[in-house]
């Protein structure tokens, strides 16, 4: 039986530290706690087959593109404590690496809305507490090899912090769009 998740549940998946981040850290805080709010409020009063619906030319829907945005931001903060082991090395990716990669682009079989926002508000959490607690935003680590890294390259955990938010901001954008044709709801305006 299909899901509908309400706004008051997506309220319930927020994941609001009460840091005591202050300056560069709050505004990060803050900045992620509004990308993931708009991502989250597009899946609003949806069922799970809406949200595992295609409803544009891409190969997106909304479920997928949460669960894309949970494991790029866990992949991510996981680099920014373990370095490039905490990702693949995306030069040696073979084509059955990349089927597996895209699954998280989609509802697969047995996941529910529910469930991937409970798993989007996890890995929220433990990102926020990174950001709070985390000794040094100036501490750098070399970028895992990926045709779309510079070789050599290294970033600031300040660096990956501003990404995941871009990263967020970005799909956020590309789920108003999903939405909007399945259904006509917006999340502004």
């Amino acid at each position: 039986m299909s899901e509908t998740v309400t706004v008051n549940e997506l309220a319930t998946h927020d994941s609001a530290l009460e840091p005591t981040a202050t300056g560069e850290r709050a505004d990060l805080l803050e900045a992620l706690a509004k990308h993931r709010h708009f991502l989250r409020f597009t899946t609003r009063d949806l069922t799970d087959e809406q949200a595992g619906r295609r409803t544009t030319a891409s190969q997106l829907c909304l479920g997928g593109l949460i669960k894309h945005v949970t494991a790029v931001e866990r992949a991510w903060a996981q680099f920014v404590l373990d370095g490039p082991s905490a990702m693949p090395d995306f030069t040696a990716m073979t084509e059955a690496d990349w089927a597996r990669r895209a699954d998280e682009f989609r509802m697969l079989p047995g996941e529910t809305l529910t469930g991937v926002l409970a798993d989007y508000a996890e890995a929220a959490r433990r990102t926020d507490e990174l950001v709070a607690t985390l000794p040094d935003l100036d501490a750098t680590q070399p970028l895992p090899k990926a045709p779309w890294s510079q070789p050599g390259a290294r970033w600031s955990a300040r660096r990956v912090l501003m990404h995941i938010v871009t990263e967020t901001a970005q799909h956020a954008g590309h789920a108003d769009i999903i939405r909007e044709s399945l259904d006509g709801a917006k999340t502004m305006g």
